[in-house]
């Protein structure tokens, strides 16, 4: 499968709880993020999937362990790595890192649907085969 793919963020005042650390579920949206840009890095537009094929990825199933705390003006490094391209799923590993420091570790399984049904379909030839060369 490919390589791992990194995006850095930003822990930003509005991603931290009263504690003054990054909220939890802050950490499925610093997620969500670096797997688009690991698809929009890998040639595959969102946007162009549901123009020209209908199609649209969503999550089945996250699992997320954490195991240290990122803080307002952190920069985190999102790293991304496909575990799985299935037919009509893509298994992905996630970790959020400060330096050499594993802040939380994640599986998240993304089906792709016909979004007029949102029923499961098989990834578009074209995106599937971008994913694989990335």
């Amino acid at each position: 499968m490919p390589s791992a793919f990194d995006w850095t963020v930003r822990v930003y005042y509005e991603d931290t709880d009263a504690g003054g650390i990054v909220f939890y579920a802050n950490y499925l949206k610093f997620f969500e993020r670096a797997r688009t840009e690991w698809l929009r890095a890998a040639g595959v537009g969102q946007q162009e999937l549901l123009d020209a094929d209908g199609a649209a990825f969503v999550v089945k199933s996250a699992s997320l362990d954490y195991h240290a705390p990122a803080r307002l003006d952190d920069v985190l490094t999102i790293r991304t790595t496909v575990e799985k391209l299935g037919r009509a799923s893509v298994q992905f590993s996630q970790q959020a890192w400060k330096d050499e420091l594993l802040l939380t570790s994640a599986s998240v399984k993304v089906g792709c649907v016909d979004i007029a049904t949102m029923r499961p379909r098989s990834l578009p030839e074209d995106a599937a085969d971008k994913m694989r060369a990335a």
